[in-house]
């Protein structure tokens, strides 16, 4: 599957590089760094081609897009902003992928002051609000929202402790942050907390001394494929319990290199994961099978991923600020991007892949409880929890 949607990718980097031709004066730039290749390729790729099926005209103004790879890098997400911003005048940033990535380049759109939507899912990404976090938003759900499903669900299960493993970044930081405030307001137990590296190939140590503390349930918390080695892990050290996992693994090839031993997994997602499995009363139902049918009519069946609808969704939520930030500036002027910032954290009641996004000068996410659902692993597909 990678290698279709690698081939896919260099039909988007093109379209996307070269734009549309010679860009008129009030041509509407946006800069685009997602993780192509590197660890989190098999998120940022349905992100990078995504791009093609962006609209090439909003508001009766073009719409140029620039997309750069920043490698799944923390440092190249950052000059790859720095160069979209001083060399292409871009209006708007999109990007990175990953959460560590996305939040070193929070400083650089705020000083630049040039709005930005991450698709990567940190909360720390914009919050606490400061003068930083105000030129930024982002469209994957708060850690702490899907924090909170996880442990309803343990609750449900009558679960009294549990043991947790993340990715040694921003990534897992903040997972094990939001966790912990969540599962002991729930009354709890975190007997262990180990964390591991996106490239890893053994978590043998950390796996041990989970098992030690005889957990009833494992909460592992990374995002892509990588997942899938402690859970294996667990497994062939024969561990019973429950696992549960994040939204950041919501994507087929943690299911491929899964396989047997993700069976049972639970986790909260967005909504678009199940969309056919959702009622037809939700408004997110059409809106997300949309972008799923013209995302599988250009790249193939199966192909659609819920990273690629972030980014579908950062896409969204800029094409709903555009024609406010038009009739008060130019694009390619500060003006013009003070007001697409203003716009986006204006919006009330956008009705995006992942949920229903109403935004406000506190939170730059906007998404409530109704924009997360739990799913368990079954037969190797994604089954909607009621």
């Amino acid at each position: 599957m990678l290698t279709r949607h690698r081939i896919a990718l260099l039909a988007a980097t093109i379209v996307a590089g070269l734009g549309f031709g010679a860009a008129r004066a009030d041509t509407i730039k946006v800069g685009i760094t997602f993780s192509a290749t590197g660890p989190a390729a098999s998120l940022g790729i349905p992100e990078a081609n995504s791009v093609a099926l962006f609209p090439k005209q909003i508001g009766g103004a073009d719409v140029e897009y620039i997309m750069l790879d920043d490698g799944s890098d923390t440092g190249r997400a950052v000059a790859n902003t720095r160069k979209l911003i001083d060399e292409n005048n871009v209006d708007i940033i999109f990007g990175s992928t990953v959460s560590p990535a996305a939040i070193s380049m929070v400083s650089v759109a705020a000083e630049k002051k040039v709005p930005m939507i991450a698709a990567a899912a940190s909360g720390a990404i914009i919050a606490p609000m400061d003068d930083n976090r105000h030129w930024v938003f982002k469209t994957p759900q708060n850690d702490g929202l899907m924090a909170d499903a996880i442990v309803e669900n343990m609750v449900k299960q009558g679960i009294k402790s549990v043991a947790f493993i993340g990715f040694n970044d921003a990534y897992g930081d903040g997972w094990l942050k939001e966790f912990t405030r969540s599962s002991k307001a729930a009354g709890i137990a975190l007997v262990d907390a180990e964390k591991f590296a996106r490239q890893d190939t053994s978590v043998t140590a950390q796996t041990l001394k989970m098992i030690a503390a005889k957990p009833q349930a494992v909460l592992i918390a990374g995002s892509g494929p990588a997942p899938a080695l402690p859970q294996r892990t667990l497994k062939e050290r024969g561990y019973r319990g429950l696992i549960y996992q994040t939204h950041g693994v919501a994507n087929t090839e943690f299911l491929k290199i899964g396989g047997k031993d993700v069976e049972g997994t639970l986790l909260p997602t967005g909504p678009y994961l199940i969309a056919e499995q959702l009622p037809d009363s939700n408004p997110v139902k059409a809106v997300a099978l949309d972008y799923k049918k013209r995302y599988e009519d250009k790249y193939g069946a199966g192909t659609a991923s819920t990273f690629g609808a972030n980014a579908n969704d950062c896409e969204r939520l800029f094409e709903a600020a555009v024609p406010g930030a038009l009739a008060k500036a130019k694009p390619g002027t500060p003006e013009f991007r003070a007001a697409l910032r203003d716009g986006i954290e204006g919006l009330h009641g956008v009705v995006l892949d992942h949920g229903v996004a109403t935004m406000s000068p506190t939170d730059h996410n906007g998404f409530d409880t109704s924009a997360r659902v739990m799913v368990k692993i079954e037969n190797g597909a994604w089954k909607l929890l009621p």
